[in-house]
Order: C-alpha cells, then structure tokens, then sequence
C-alpha cells in the first residue's frame, strides 16, 4: 500500500477507465450471469413491438448493471494498487447504450476529506459513449485508510 497516495491524488485529477466496444454477444452473456432475461436486453423485435409499450429504444439495450460494471471496474482498476477502497456509488441512467456502442467510464476527483477515522475522496462518475455522450452520471466515494 502507497502511505502517501491520498496526499497526491488533487481535485481535479481524472481517471480514465478502458474503452469498451459492447457487443450483442456481452449483453446475452450478462443476461446469463445476472438471470435477467428481460426481453428489452435480448429481443430486438420485440423492442420494435408495442409489447414493451412506447419507448425511446431502437432495440436492445444493455443492463443498467452491466454500465454500472464498467464504472466499479474503473474504480477498483485505479484504488487498489493505491490501497485505497470504493465504499459508495449512485448513479443515474441518462441515456441507453446499444450494442455497438463504445462506452468509457471517467471519474473527476471533486474533493477530498479527512476525518478521525479515515481520509476520503469524493468522485464526479460519467459513462460517455462514442459521441461523448453521457450515458450514466453519478458520484463516489473513497476511502483511504490510515
């Protein structure tokens, strides 16, 4: 563990997750894992039906967990060669992301804390696709222990 990593991290700094491409192969697979055979994230005719109801969807979509996932998989990727450990994350979905799309998570370090029994940094999270859209938003939270 860095004894010093929580001194040099700064607000403002930003954490780049790895791009990932999302195929309809990783959505079937994360359908399998999480037992959550939804037709929204398996069915593109039914997407296009009015079975679902009306929705802004062109066909089917990732798991909001699956999203998330990238996002925790930056987080860790980034804290724990630091010793540092995620201890929150909220995030709200903004926009779908289809198979095809690139996503990448970004996290910008928007303060920083001490306290009596830790030191802790607060994380503005974005999920942004292939147009730089954000697709998820959301803050963390990290903590460094003593």
């Amino acid at each position: 563990m860095n004894s010093n990593a929580f001194e040099a991290v700064q607000v403002g700094d930003k954490i780049m997750g790895e791009p990932l491409t999302v195929t309809a192969e990783q959505v079937k697979d994360f359908a399998e894992a999480s037992h959550d055979y939804n037709a929204l994230h398996l069915d593109d005719s039914f997407m296009e039906s009015t079975k679902f109801g009306k929705t802004q969807f062109e066909g089917v979509i990732a798991h909001g967990l699956f999203n998330y996932s990238r996002i925790t998989k930056m987080l860790t990727d980034w804290l724990w060669p630091q010793g540092a450990v995620h201890r929150r994350l909220e995030t709200r979905h903004l926009k779908p992301v289809y198979p095809g799309d690139t996503i990448t998570a970004v996290a910008t370090v928007a303060s920083k804390h001490q306290t009596p029994k830790g030191r802790w940094i607060q994380l503005k999270i974005e999920l942004k696709n292939q147009r730089d859209e954000v697709v998820v938003s959301g803050e963390s939270m990290a903590e460094y222990p003593s």
